[in-house]
């Protein structure tokens, strides 16, 4: 199926097209208005439902997120995103810096910090050089240190990035940045709901974008993260919980069947296309829509959450254990729901925020989250290329900044947020794996080589998906938005 150009005025279109034919559907005496019902209702409607509405379900497809082709040919079909909420240090995982390590304690000189702003330091703090020892990995000599044992195996599938900058240094606005181009709470579509919004799932029985979350809490910036914003609702991300019933609600309660769901179904989905023909309302297609997915998910949702399903050999290569919470589990689905055709898996795994107070501090604390993430993180890389799906499908991994060469005078040894420098790592579908991209001062406080923007970042992201970010908009309150806002540019050096 081919896709027409994005046009920033088609919703719009769209939309006056349907107020205004609905008058003469209402008054037309010659069935026009039943028949223009069951083409609304496509697939979304049993066959027998279509029939009596005066169609047929049968060659007709109205599902708003069905597959649909890109502005050009995709390098990746799929993206899991890992999420790590808090901001890791960089300079306790990929960065290291000589230079610190000589100047540990000595006061940082101004010209670093001249007209910075940093959420809890002042600008005569010492710097802190790493306790964390480093080595070299695989033919591409990745500089990884002792805190990722498990990744450092699967180096040279990996493009590590070191000099992603972002705008915005406390937690909720810099998340939002990174997930929606926007620091501000203002109904931006996450870049989950984009790309679904622009190519559709392969998924017929799963959501198109789903939301998994490990940690001792949510992320701070919360459902706004994977919303729809603007977009119809449709293309909003799903979180998934992690126990017998992954979604609320959705198992029938006791003594209703799947004949009265179904009868349910059929009403309710009937009554709602009968209201979309009267008041042209797009969003109805979507509601029509998730009755639709909900039906369907209560026979695929339950199967896909029993991991216990896989061989042992795969759950002890996660460190995944059926029926608990952990992030382990949730990588191990991520590469289930993929399998399923889901087009957009995102993990937030929460606790990075390494200030140096108890517990949250660069010795175990850091040790801790390291060894929730760092296996399976590998596995599921292992994993995807053994399966034959890494290649179609990227595996992203970072947080919304990174953490300063300064110290804070806490406690316990800590870091304070970082805009200027952070790491990512990519692997998979259309990436150049084998090198290490961008270079950061002998301190690691400035990029001096390469340097990524998070608009960057997106506007990779989107053309590995086939999406061209300039082109890839929607209308709202008077002008086009699109996840770039006004910059981005594609990294080059990133691509295979």
């Amino acid at each position: 199926m081919t896709q027409q150009p994005f046009h920033p005025f088609a919703q719009q279109q769209q939309h006056l097209q349907a107020v205004t034919r609905r008058h003469f559907f209402q008054q037309c005496q010659l069935g026009l208005g039943s028949m223009a019902l069951a083409s609304l209702l496509g697939s979304a409607l049993r066959p027998e439902v279509a029939a009596a509405a005066g169609g047929s379900s049968a060659g007709t497809d109205s599902n708003p997120l069905a597959p649909k082709e890109g502005h050009f040919a995709a390098k990746a079909k799929r993206i899991i995103y890992l999420f790590m909420a808090g901001g890791p240090s960089q300079l306790e995982l990929f960065d290291y810096k000589p230079e610190l390590q000589k100047l540990d304690g000595q006061v940082v000189p101004d010209s670093f910090v001249q007209g910075k702003r940093f959420a809890f330091l002042r600008k005569d703090a010492k710097l802190l050089g790493t306790r964390r020892k480093f080595q070299f990995y695989g033919e591409s000599k990745a500089h990884i240190s002792e805190c990722l044992p498990h990744l450092a195996t699967v180096a040279d599938d990996l493009c590590i990035v070191r000099s992603v900058a972002t705008d915005v240094f406390n937690h909720g606005p810099a998340k939002l940045f990174i997930n929606t181009g926007s620091p501000q709470f203002s109904f931006r579509p996450s870049m989950g709901s984009w790309i679904t919004y622009g190519i559709g799932s392969e998924s017929n029985d799963l959501p198109g974008f789903v939301v998994l979350q490990s940690g001792p809490r949510g992320p701070r910036g919360g459902s706004p993260l994977w919303g729809s914003g603007f977009l119809p609702t449709t293309y909003q991300g799903v979180p998934f919980l992690s126990g017998a019933e992954p979604i609320l609600n959705l198992t029938n309660p006791a003594g209703y069947n799947h004949q009265r769901q179904g009868d349910f179904f059929d009403t309710v989905t009937a009554l709602n296309a009968r209201r979309r023909q009267v008041v042209g309302d797009p969003e109805i297609d979507t509601r029509i829509s998730a009755y639709e997915m909900a039906y369907r998910m209560q026979s695929s949702a339950p199967e896909l959450m029993q991991i216990g399903d896989e061989t042992e050999a795969t759950l002890a290569a996660y460190g995944a254990e059926p029926g608990k919470s952990s992030f382990a589990n949730n990588c191990l689905l991520a590469r289930r729901l993929v399998e399923r055709g889901v087009r957009f898996v995102q993990l937030y795994h929460t606790d990075w925020d390494h200030h140096g107070n108890v517990g949250t501090e660069l010795g175990q604390s850091l040790d801790a989250r390291c060894r929730e993430t760092d296996q399976a993180c590998a596995a599921l890389i292992r994993d995807l290329k053994q399966r034959g799906l890494l290649d179609e499908t990227l595996v992203v991994w970072g947080g919304e900044f990174g953490r300063t060469p300064m110290g804070e005078p806490r406690d316990l040894i800590g870091r304070d947020h970082h805009i200027e420098a952070s790491t990512m790592w990519f692997a998979g579908g259309g990436i150049k794996a084998g090198q290490t991209i961008g270079q950061t001062d002998e301190i690691g406080y400035n990029t001096i080589e390469d340097r990524v923007h998070v608009h960057d970042v997106q506007a990779t992201l989107l053309h590995l998906m086939g999406l061209d970010h300039l082109k890839l908009t929607y209308r709202f309150q008077g002008r086009p938005f699109r996840l770039t806002d006004v910059a981005g540019e594609v990294v080059k050096k990133m691509l295979a």
